[in-house]
């Protein structure tokens, strides 16, 4: 089995290591401004509870008759914190293996867990978007509310902006150190590897 250079053996561990911010940041953020809120409003994605401006959000969101935005719809917090220590943790076990087969899986799990990620946080959006109270105070018909999955959209008067936050980002440059890595080692070392040959 074939070992890890010493660059990507280290590119691993850090692209591990680089995601420990993530626990202590928020990981998703949500603006939204218009001309009666110039200054905008946010919520912030935590790894296991929101904050920000959720309750003013409820309260314009009711006259359109979206659901109020609670804790309790994202059962994702419950066990985000140990996706978080298990990536971490995957990072300091492809160091100490510091096989190929470990990095490969390493950048398998990452991927796996960014796509399962966007498409439930799609699949949340777009419940909470398009299952209005028929009763609602202000109806347009065939208008859905869909925040947008990454970057920018308008919501009637409203921009809405949908961006990794401070901990998302670090989670982000984690990422791509243990892809870089992989891509180094398949791509240059293994290729010098053979050219010494």
């Amino acid at each position: 089995m074939k070992k890890l250079n010493k660059v990507t053996r280290w590119m691993a561990l850090a692209g591990g290591l680089i995601m420990i911010p993530s626990l202590l940041l928020p990981i998703w953020r949500i603006d939204l401004f218009a001309p009666q809120y110039p200054e905008g409003l946010y919520m912030l994605i935590w790894k296991d509870h929101l904050s920000g401006d959720v309750q003013v959000i409820n309260g314009l969101n009711h006259y359109i008759g979206m659901k109020h935005i609670s804790e309790d719809m994202f059962p994702e917090l419950n066990y985000i914190t140990y996706v978080l220590y298990g990536m971490i943790g995957i990072g300091i076990i492809t160091f100490s293996i510091r096989r190929v087969w470990m990095l490969w899986t390493h950048a398998v799990l990452l991927i796996s867990a960014a796509g399962l990620a966007l498409y439930d946080f799609y699949k949340w959006g777009y419940d909470y978007g398009h299952n209005l109270d028929p009763n609602a105070a202000i109806q347009v018909p065939g208008m859905s509310y869909q925040p947008p999955l990454l970057g920018h959209k308008k919501l009637l008067n409203f921009d809405a902006w949908s961006t990794p936050g401070q901990g998302g980002w670090f989670i982000l440059a984690g990422a791509v150190l243990v892809i870089g890595a992989l891509l180094l080692e398949y791509f240059y070392f293994k290729k010098r590897s053979n050219t010494l040959a």
